[in-house]
């Protein structure tokens, strides 16, 4: 099994938590989802993103990179977030794009990939069926006895790239306070 991610903490915390597992068959590199360099066509019976390749800038190279390194008759399963969703991550989205600057022009929201119509189309023009293609929406809880919202926030603020921008761009407009409130 492989694991790939553009993030270098979390290709490094992957390799570590497999390591005290004791699961010696993974493997993780870094990599672009847009741009799979190095990994082979037809190299995976089962290709999935959880809730990562969604935030790669160009969704169509994404469909097309999943589609040629996915063997013919493999699956592609994605875990998206969803635009306007209730949940925490949802609302974590939401909240922390307040403290970024605005996207660049012809930038496209990474929940687009929440949305049927859009994952049709990239598939499609990837060389997939539309009879292929299914979504299904399901409402994902996280819920800790654990954690507090402040442990989460600095969780996510470690290691899920959309909160580490946002927690780098309100410590260095001075909104670090707000941004935890």
């Amino acid at each position: 099994m492989t694991g790939i991610d553009i993030a270098r903490n979390l290709v490094e915390a992957g390799i570590r938590r497999a390591a005290a597992a004791g699961l010696n068959n993974l493997k993780f590199q870094e990599g672009d989802a847009s741009r799979l360099q190095g990994v082979p066509d037809h190299s995976f019976d089962l290709t999935v993103s959880m809730f990562g390749a969604m935030f790669a800038p160009r969704p169509f190279d994404v469909a097309k990179e999943m589609v040629r390194v996915t063997r013919p008759g493999g699956r592609i399963v994605m875990g998206n977030w969803i635009a306007g969703d209730p949940t925490f991550v949802s609302q974590l989205l939401k909240i922390s794009a307040t403290f970024l600057p605005p996207p660049p022009e012809g930038f496209i929201s990474p929940v687009t990939w929440g949305v049927e119509a859009h994952v049709v189309e990239r598939f499609g023009q990837a060389g997939i069926a539309r009879e292929k293609i299914s979504t299904v929406k399901e409402t994902w809880y996280f819920t800790s006895p654990h954690c507090s919202a402040t442990e989460f926030m600095d969780l996510f603020g470690r290691f899920y790239g959309p909160t580490m921008n946002a927690v780098e761009a309100a410590e260095k407009s001075g909104r670090i306070e707000e941004l935890r409130a």
